[in-house]
């Protein structure tokens, strides 16, 4: 098992940019992808970002161009360069960790992103 903790968030205005980062105290290498999640009040938990193990990337619509996600195997990190950020960002930020045949089994504690207007 994974242990996965994220760092980064913080307060940002409309426009500016954050990187979230995720610190595995276990190798990534085992792990089939990895994602970041977010969750606003009132809304449900969605992936806005996942990476595979062999590199290939998928975003959410809604961050589609803003936001790139990618990991450092040497160093057990993944991180997430949020740009562009808009108000509608604002939410709790999960890292989670996936493997073919137990899904998003191993997460984070959250980080909170506030984008102001």
């Amino acid at each position: 098992q994974v242990q996965l903790v994220e760092s980064g968030g913080g307060l940002v205005q409309a426009g500016g940019s954050l990187r979230l980062s995720c610190a595995a105290s276990g190798s990534i290498f085992g792990l089939n992808a990895m994602g970041w999640y977010r969750q606003a009040p009132g809304k449900q938990r969605e992936l806005v970002a996942a990476i595979t193990s062999v590199g290939s990337t998928n975003y959410a619509d809604s961050v589609k161009g803003r936001f790139t996600i990618s990991r450092d195997n040497a160093k057990n990190t993944m991180y997430l360069q949020m740009n562009s950020l808009k108000p509608e960002d604002t939410a709790v930020y999960y890292c989670a960790g996936f493997l073919y045949g137990s899904g998003w089994n191993s997460w984070g504690q959250g980080t909170q992103v506030t984008v102001s207007s």
